[in-house]
């Protein structure tokens, strides 16, 4: 019988780090490395509608929408392909983002928006999910260049995301928090640990690397 590909997903707020690592991850299992919204045509399409607001503000409820129109897609094109082919698949963000923000972070019901993502997903959970955890100061202290529309939405709302992935990792066996605070290279030791503990042995782990 083949081998299923892993399914890991790297999450955490604006400035965590975690586009960074779950490239470096991705490298060190040379596994398919993708990102949510986005990852199909159709993701990228709809990613400007969402960060740069290009068509004009967005009711809360479309941005959800949105967000999990994309997956869908995402989802049948891109990750459930590779993990069946039995290749590994590292993603930036998935559900645990939509429920962060569009649920605790805009005031969504919380079980409504789950509800939402375990359709979109036709019920793909991730292997193991890594909560890459800043404190919001810190974060947005790492951002230099112009802010979209959801990082500028405020200290509170970012608060609200932060505790949102909190109380997804403390409720949920596959989820591990991981310190984002230090250098990239401390921070990916961390994340290749855990994904060793859990999964197994990362090949490669994990030398120096830059930004």
């Amino acid at each position: 019988m083949a081998r299923r590909g892993r399914f890991i997903v790297l999450e955490g707020g604006e400035g965590s780090g975690k586009s960074t690592q779950a490239e470096i991850l991705g490298l060190a299992l040379d596994a398919t490395v993708t990102r949510e919204p986005g990852g199909t045509p159709l993701g990228e399409a709809l990613r400007p509608f969402v960060l740069e607001r290009a068509v004009g503000p967005l009711d809360d409820r479309a941005e959800l929408l949105l967000m999990v129109a994309a997956r869908a897609q995402h989802c049948a094109e891109v990750i459930v392909p590779a993990i069946n082919a039995g290749r590994d698949v590292v993603c930036d963000r998935f559900s645990g983002s939509t429920i962060a923000y569009q649920g605790f972070g805009r005031g969504l019901p919380v079980a409504e928006v789950d509800a939402a993502c375990t359709l979109a997903t036709a019920g793909l959970e991730a292997d193991l999910t890594v909560l890459i955890d800043v404190p919001v100061e810190i974060a947005m202290s790492r951002r230099s260049r112009p802010l979209d529309a959801i990082e500028s939405a405020g200290h509170q709302f970012h608060e609200r995301v932060r505790q949102g992935f909190r109380t997804l990792a403390a409720e949920r066996s596959t989820w591990v928090v991981v310190d984002g605070c230090g250098s990239i290279d401390e921070v990916a030791e961390r994340v290749g640990a855990v994904v060793e503990a859990r999964l197994g042995a990362v090949p490669g782990r994990l030398g120096p690397h830059g930004d």
